[in-house]
């Protein structure tokens, strides 16, 4: 390894570590405010899931997507360097001033501002800049949407009577139904099952991705048909203990989704430098290290953010907690699922949105909820002026 391919892993590994504090708002801010854990033991509980995703998430095709951001001829290690430069400058401003932000777009965008600075436009592979910039507005949409859905679900299961069970148990026949049709079709994906101990079940990354998914859905829709049945005290007792399954589910997501970026960035470098043959030959190291610290970056927290997500857009109760991780940790699953690089700060704040939009519109503080927006609209074109910035220094000394 060159030097300068050290200094550059050590730079993505501090960028992954930064993203993981800047970004411990998006799985505990919910659990710190409705008061389920305290800050220390939130951040802790967020963290250990976070290196959980290193377990599952196994196909890195979200790595493979960044990777691929910028065409391979126009990769060099400058470019590389003057990315992860302008990318951590954003995220530690951002950071300062409790600007929930998204540390994915800052990435995509340093590293595609610094190759066009290198080689013009024509360095930058358009597909996956487009599927992020659309995912910009339909990942925060889809967690809206699903929040809200869901948070119907939960205000009608409170109400007596027959019909609200009838609805849970038509959800769990469903989404028992998809899970049987979808092993059916993937018989490869349980083959071996008592042979082979883990490596077809627990580490084929779809099926236990999609069967976590299908778990807690059917969890929550069993939990649902109770719900009538108890008053508010009883009710908001056992929510509390879901939401520290939905935090953690949503924490899994979080850290398979972003510290893939970061793996992407490294393998790039890699194979830039020759260390490695191509991007689906990634060194077992690499992931390692990536969750690792995403995990520890979580265990430092991000105090401003947590306090903007947590209690500045919406006041948010346990059910509502419980509504916005899980609507949250399945459209994490999903782009994760269709390697799209989506940001999780946007996906959990979209989420908020739709808990809150439940109560009435007003409930949500929509002045912050527009600042926000333009710090998601700034990121990836600010983060790419400043990453050609740092190239045009960067070029002056390597």
């Amino acid at each position: 390894m060159s030097g300068l391919l050290i200094v550059i892993i050590a730079l993505a590994l501090i960028f992954d570590y930064i993203n993981g504090f800047h970004d411990a708002a998006n799985s505990i801010a919910t659990v710190v405010s409705t008061k389920v854990l305290t800050p220390f033991q939130a951040v802790m509980w967020a963290a250990l899931f976070n290196f959980v995703a290193f377990f599952i998430f196994k196909d890195h095709g979200v790595a493979k997507t960044v990777a691929k951001t910028v065409h391979e001829e126009f990769i060099t290690l400058p470019v590389i360097l003057s990315g992860l430069l302008a990318a951590i400058s954003w995220n530690l401003l951002t950071w300062w001033f409790g600007i929930p932000s998204s540390s994915s777009h800052t990435l995509i965008g340093g590293f595609a501002g610094a190759a066009i600075a290198h080689g013009g436009l024509v360095a930058i592979s358009s597909e996956p800049i487009i599927k992020t910039v659309i995912f910009i507005v339909l990942a925060p949409m889809v967690g809206l949407i699903m929040a809200f859905i869901i948070s119907l679900w939960f205000i009608y299961s409170f109400r007596k009577g027959w019909k609200p069970k009838v609805v849970s148990l038509l959800v769990m026949t469903i989404v028992c139904y998809i899970l049987a049709q979808y092993i059916e079709t993937n018989p490869e994906n349980l083959k071996n099952h008592y042979d082979n101990y883990l490596s077809n079940v627990v580490l084929e990354s779809k099926n236990l991705k999609w069967l976590l998914m299908g778990t807690i859905i059917v969890t929550m829709s069993i939990f649902t048909m109770i719900l009538g049945s108890l008053n508010t005290a009883r009710a908001t007792h056992y929510l509390k203990r879901f939401q520290l399954v939905s935090s953690a589910i949503f924490s899994v997501g979080h850290g398979g989704n972003d510290a893939q970026k970061v793996m992407g960035i490294i393998t790039a470098a890699l194979v830039c430098d020759g260390s490695a043959t191509s991007y689906d030959h990634m060194p077992y190291w690499v992931p390692l290290a990536c969750y690792s610290a995403i995990a520890l970056g979580t265990m430092s927290g991000g105090w401003k953010i947590i306090k903007t997500m947590g209690t500045r857009i919406t006041k948010v109760t346990p059910f509502e907690g419980v509504a916005a991780e899980t609507a949250g940790a399945i459209t994490l699953f999903l782009t994760e699922n269709l390697k799209i690089p989506v940001s999780t700060t946007h996906t959990i704040t979209g989420s908020i949105i739709g808990v809150g939009a439940t109560k009435r519109m007003s409930a949500v503080r929509w002045g912050v909820t527009i600042n926000l927006l333009w710090a998601w609209i700034l990121t990836i074109p600010v983060s790419a002026v400043l990453a050609a910035g740092c190239y045009w220094l960067v070029s002056l000394f390597v």
